[in-house]
């Protein structure tokens, strides 16, 4: 046989099936035909084309084998991390109170909140009890997709980084994108308790859980999605409310609920809701207490994030707007002010400024005499004193058996903090330390009604030599009666009368009644020149109201743990022992009611009640003083400049004593007059004296007595 002569193919079976790649190929054959070169050939792609196509393509290779292999070990490192945290998690009731120290809670004489201490935690609030609007509120402010996402927000925190880049700070500056569950994360620290031995402060404690490290935030992601793992999303959101600081010593919503609205955060609508809300951003800044303005502004933030998020209708919204939330009375007073530092100073510290417990104190205080007295000081201020003077004054008022009703520690009253000049400052007396040297005379038989010589009077003082008294006006009215000279505030009869009675009596007379400063040894003690504090002195003077005896003043009459019946501390009165006799007491405020009726205090006198008291004006009149009481309390004014500049133009018996008579009214408004516990002296030929021997002398014997000391006649 023949054939055609052509060569045949070798005989190969038909695959079964056939190669996709192939037949896409033929296919694309098919539509479009390479493109020939004029000898028929196929053109080869630039051999450096190809090798950098080539090389892009081993690279993308082997990033992507790495890529997703490290990304597979991260999960898994990640997963981990996060099931580790998760295993480690307490139960939820454990997370919602972390403070490290308490709380103190200030009532006053009444029962009422007036003051606030320590880390304030109202009690635990959940996501279902909590008030609908500040949830609300919340959610609008922090984390809007607070319940959509697994713990972190890749979007949020992409967009914090494009804010903080657009704004010329790091990346991790400034806005951190962080969800509420991570701010519930760092509001735990990661788990680590707070350790006071390692830590200088919790303030450094909780600065150190606040960095914006790059580990942190990995940190705090891993924290975050074990947190979201273990717990509900309102298990999450109710840790975040009890434990967030939100200014004032709040912790958590229903301590700052109130702290600042005296109500409960089960309670508050839109407008305190939004506040309270608002305070996240910056608690201190923002706290209302601090600046309500700033605080109100803040609010109206929140109000419109609110409304544009559907939780707030147009008309809620704008009823919200104008009416915008408002301090409690209690918060208004800026946390008790002066009188409730002082009796966080003054208590046991266990239970006040280091306590780990929550603790109320039932205190002393009256706030209708707290607000007289802070009311006078600013008529008198604003009327009286020129404008950009920075002198400064000082009020307490007490009853007569140490019991302190109010306090004014400087002419800024709403302060919490300051420096209280009630209580701190030590400054001379003047001729308001005069009492106790007559108090010193009458109690060793001395009548008000004894004559006493104001005449040139000098006194040689060992180390430093002669010295001379003078009257403040320069003058000498030669015999005097007792009560005349305390009346009229001369010194050279009050020097005199100290001399005759003795320094050392004058000094133990004048401790004992609490003046407890370090008194002068030389014989211008009886002239003021000791230092002492205003509360001092007007404890010594309630001493002379109350009959004599010695008073501690106090501001604490209970103390008792929250949630315990049983007080750990109860105070009734700070009278101590007697010091004078009742009769010496009741002759000395005679004396000082003629102060006011009739001498130096006549710009005190009450008009519709008996009152006593004494002016006081230091060396250089950089002190001015006035002391008194009436038959139902005592207060105390103290004037002057912190740096010791002298006052122009002022002394005792005019703008100290013109603020006491305007707190004294204001104290006794609606009050029925009472009469002062004086008794005036007895003719002397009437009334014999004890002698040192057992028997009686008479006026004969007396002036006798006082021609020897005095050089003058007893009339």
């Amino acid at each position: 046989m023949s054939d055609s002569g052509r060569r045949k193919p070798p005989l190969v079976a038909d695959r079964r099936y056939g190669s996709k790649t192939t037949k896409a190929a033929k296919a694309r054959t098919r539509a479009k035909p390479k493109r020939k070169s004029r000898k028929g050939r196929v053109p080869r792609r630039n051999p450096i084309t190809a090798l950098f196509l080539g090389l892009l393509r081993w690279v993308w290779r082997l990033v992507w084998g790495f890529g997703w292999r490290v990304a597979t070990v991260s999960a898994i490192i990640i997963a981990l991390a996060v099931g580790y945290v998760t295993l480690t998690l307490p139960p939820i009731d454990q997370l919602y109170d972390g403070r490290a120290r308490g709380s103190v809670t200030l009532l006053d004489a009444s029962g009422a909140v007036f003051a606030w201490r320590g880390d304030q935690f109202g009690g635990v609030i959940t996501a279902d009890t909590v008030s609908p609007n500040l949830k609300n509120a919340i959610i609008a402010t922090e984390d809007r997709r607070f319940y959509r996402h697994f713990g972190i927000s890749p979007r949020g925190i992409a967009s914090a980084i494009r804010i903080n880049l657009s704004q010329g700070r790091g990346p991790l500056s400034g806005h951190g994108g962080s969800t509420i569950t991570q701010q519930t994360a760092k509001l735990l620290c990661f788990g680590v308790p707070y350790d006071p031995k390692e830590w200088k402060s919790e303030a450094a404690y909780e600065a150190d859980c606040r960095q914006g490290s790059l580990w942190r935030k990995v940190r705090e992601a891993i924290y975050a999605m074990a947190l979201e793992a273990k717990y509900t999303k309102d298990d999450i959101l109710t840790v975040y409310m009890n434990r967030a600081f939100l200014g004032g010593g709040a912790r958590g919503f229903e301590a700052a609920a109130q702290r600042y609205f005296g109500k409960s955060a089960a309670q508050v609508g839109p407008p305190e809701a939004a506040m309270l809300a608002g305070l996240l951003v910056a608690p201190t800044r923002y706290a209302p207490t601090n600046n309500l303005e700033r605080s109100q502004e803040r609010a109206l933030t929140v109000l419109k994030l609110m409304h544009e998020q559907g939780y707030l209708s147009d008309a809620q919204h704008a009823k919200a707007v104008a009416n915008p939330a408002q301090l409690s009375e209690a918060a208004q007073k800026r946390a008790g002010g002066y009188f409730a530092d002082w009796v966080m100073r003054t208590g046991p510290d266990i239970f006040t400024r280091g306590t780990t417990e929550d603790v109320i104190i039932t205190t002393t205080l009256d706030q209708r005499i707290q607000t007289a007295a802070e009311d006078a000081m600013r008529e008198i201020f604003d009327t009286k004193v020129r404008d950009g003077s920075e002198a400064q004054a000082a009020i307490v008022v007490m009853s007569a058996d140490g019991a302190v009703r109010a306090m004014v520690g400087g002419r800024k009253t709403r302060v919490s903090g300051e420096f209280n000049r009630a209580t701190m400052a030590k400054r001379q007396t003047g001729s308001a330390f005069k009492p106790f040297v007559y108090a010193a005379a009458l109690d060793l038989g001395r009548s008000p009604l004894d004559m006493i010589e104001d005449t040139e009077y000098c006194v040689t003082i060992p180390g430093s030599g002669e010295w001379c008294p003078k009257n403040f006006d320069r003058k000498f009215r030669g015999p005097v009666t007792l009560v005349e000279a305390l009346k009229k505030s001369l010194n050279v009869p009050a020097v005199r009368l100290a001399q005759a009675s003795g320094l050392d009596i004058v000094r133990k007379v004048a401790s004992e009644f609490g003046i407890e400063s370090d008194l002068a040894q030389g014989p211008a003690l009886a002239l003021g020149v000791s230092e002492a504090s205003l509360l001092e002195m007007t404890g010594a003077y309630a001493g002379i109201l109350n009959g004599g005896s010695s008073v501690t003043p106090f501001g604490m009459t209970e103390l008792k743990l929250l949630g315990q019946n049983e007080p750990i501390f109860t105070a009734t009165s700070g009278i101590g022992e007697r010091v004078i006799q009742d009769r010496t007491a009741r002759q000395l405020i005679w004396m000082m009611n003629k102060v006011v009726a009739e001498g130096t205090g006549r710009r005190a006198a009450l008009p519709d009640r008996e009152a006593a008291g004494k002016t006081g004006t230091s060396q250089s009149t950089r002190d001015a003083w006035f002391m008194g009481f009436t038959a139902d309390f005592v207060a105390g004014v103290w004037m002057g400049y912190d740096d010791n500049t002298p006052l122009t133009g002022v002394t005792g018996a005019g703008l100290p004593a013109e603020i006491w008579h305007e707190t004294m009214m204001r104290v006794h408004a609606g009050l029925p007059p009472r009469p002062l516990p004086m008794e005036a002296p007895a003719p002397r030929t009437q009334e014999p004296i004890p002698r040192s021997d057992g028997q009686s002398r008479t006026s004969g014997d007396i002036s006798n007595v006082l021609r020897g000391i005095f050089g003058a006649d007893n009339r």
